[in-house]
């Protein structure tokens, strides 16, 4: 087939021009969506250069211009047949109400065991405080804990909260940092193939069950219900869904017999572990913030029943919004 090659160019250039314009603003944003009249001018050009290309092809010698066009084509191709997906931008309110509570679900395995790992660490500090009263100064780490609970509640109401005057801010930041500390070391020793994890788990568990059996036994567990439900129905959930990331991690790590590569489980669970622990964090800076603003002020500061009712709130929305939040209608 003849075909007067100059004027075949300078004819059809200009509608090669246009389809590569548009094909570099398609490649250059991912984001971007033609209209229909640009989707169907479009298509006519990638028709037209297709239809060029062809003529060029059956041509006795193949001209300059043919892989320029090859090329053309072949992206216009492979852009009419690629399942565009619009990027996904991260906002903080849709990962609050959506991602973190569907993750939190969807690996709900590994909380349930962190629940039953400090629960049993709870039921040993209870036995082994009750038949060991000496036990004391080993279960409970804390100097404060040490002591007749009468006495410490003596103590705190006397203080009637003054020994936070002026220190609410520091001591905030004291606490969220410490809870923070021990929610990253729950998730982190995951890397241990869970040993950690559930060391962590079970001692908390531990120190939690002995010391609510001795508030309970000196008869001071409306002190007890008042100093840790406004903070400890947010922290406890806390700790208990880092123990969660840690043991993800962990099963990524054993595998229990799948033969997926080792990488390519951690690519599985990566970002599931990454959304937990921030909404641990999230959980944990305001849980610091009620324990030094609420929680450290007793009666006759504020009265011991708004303190349980406003930590029993807080519960009940927690559990809805773990169990709820997210779920799509039909």
């Amino acid at each position: 087939m003849i075909i007067d090659l100059d004027r075949f160019v300078a004819e059809e250039r200009p509608y090669w021009d246009e389809l590569s314009k548009i094909l570099m603003k398609l490649e250059d944003r991912a984001q971007y969506t033609m209209t229909f009249e640009e989707s169907q001018r479009f298509y006519y050009l990638y028709q037209r250069c297709s239809a060029d290309l062809g003529r060029l092809s059956s041509a006795a010698v193949e001209p300059p211009v043919s892989p320029y066009l090859q090329s053309l084509v072949a992206r216009a191709y492979g852009e009419i047949h690629e399942e565009r997906q619009a990027a996904v931008r991260f906002t903080p309110a849709k990962w609050f109400f959506e991602t973190f509570p569907q993750t939190f679900r969807r690996r709900s395995g590994p909380f349930h065991l962190s629940v039953a790992l400090t629960l049993a660490g709870c039921l040993f500090g209870a036995v082994a405080l009750t038949l060991d009263p000496e036990a004391k100064d080993a279960i409970m780490p804390f100097q404060g804990l040490q002591s007749d609970p009468a006495k410490r509640v003596a103590q705190e109401e006397k203080m009637e909260g003054r020994q936070l005057s002026g220190q609410k801010s520091a001591f905030s930041a004291q606490l969220i940092t410490n809870n923070t500390r021990v929610a990253i070391t729950a998730m982190s020793f995951g890397l241990s193939w869970g040993i950690g994890t559930v060391v962590v788990l079970f001692y908390n568990g531990v120190t939690l069950g002995a010391v609510t059996l001795d508030y309970v036994r000196a008869g001071q567990s409306r002190f007890l219900a008042g100093w840790l439900l406004p903070h400890g129905v947010i922290e406890i959930p806390a700790i208990l869904l880092a123990g969660q990331a840690g043991l993800l991690l962990a099963g990524a790590l054993i595998g229990w017999g799948k033969r997926t590569p080792l990488r390519a489980r951690f690519r599985d669970v990566g970002p599931d572990i990454v959304t937990l622990i921030a909404g641990v964090a999230v959980m944990l800076i305001w849980a610091g913030i009620v324990e030094a603003f609420l929680s450290q002020y007793h009666e006759p500061v504020i009265p011991y029943a708004a303190k349980i009712a406003f930590g029993c709130v807080e519960l009940v929305l927690l559990i809805v919004y773990l169990t709820r939040a997210g779920i799509k209608d039909g």
